[in-house]
């Protein structure tokens, strides 16, 4: 746990800054065991989407499939076939149409690839920061369960020792 904060400073992070007004420590367990932190970052992230990282998100997912390798082997085995025995004067070996082609597709495919991976970061970041707050949170109510268990155990010894010096 973060050592140079206290635990208020650190429940009210959790708890986005809001102003608390506890007395006691007791209090403050109760106000964060009380108050959920975590978030759905798939939902969270949808409130900020756009149609364009739809749409990258969208031509990522086909590029990536066996679909798409498939179809565009099958488009490629074409391409050369036709212009080699058909259309023989459209794009001759060695294909410099088909080439250009490619290098178009690649050029276009990088960037919306990037854009959908770079979406796929702040969501993975968005996710990291809850875990860290969810971490965090039981971290503190660990802690303070370790501490009552440690009160009861020097209670129950307390106890203990009464009851052996009543009976002595």
């Amino acid at each position: 746990m973060e050592k140079n904060k206290t635990k208020k400073d650190i429940v009210k992070m959790l708890l986005n800054n809001k102003d608390l007004n506890v007395e006691s420590e007791d209090e403050l367990i109760d106000l964060l065991l009380d108050e959920p932190i975590s978030i759905d970052a798939l939902k969270e992230e949808e409130k900020h989407i756009s149609v364009g990282d739809k749409i990258a998100d969208i031509v990522t997912k086909f590029i990536g499939s066996w679909t798409f390798i498939l179809s565009f082997t099958l488009f490629l085995i074409v391409w050369i076939l036709l212009n080699m025995y058909v259309l023989q004067n459209l794009d001759p070996y060695p294909f410099i149409l088909l080439n250009l082609l490619l290098s178009c597709i690649a050029a276009l495919q990088a960037p919306i690839i990037m854009m959908s991976q770079n979406r796929a970061a702040k969501r993975d970041s968005l996710r990291s920061k809850n875990d860290y707050r969810t971490d965090l949170k039981s971290e503190l109510i660990l802690e303070e369960l370790h501490d009552k268990i440690e009160r009861l155990e020097k209670n129950q010894k307390e106890i203990i020792k009464l009851l052996n010096n009543k009976n002595n």
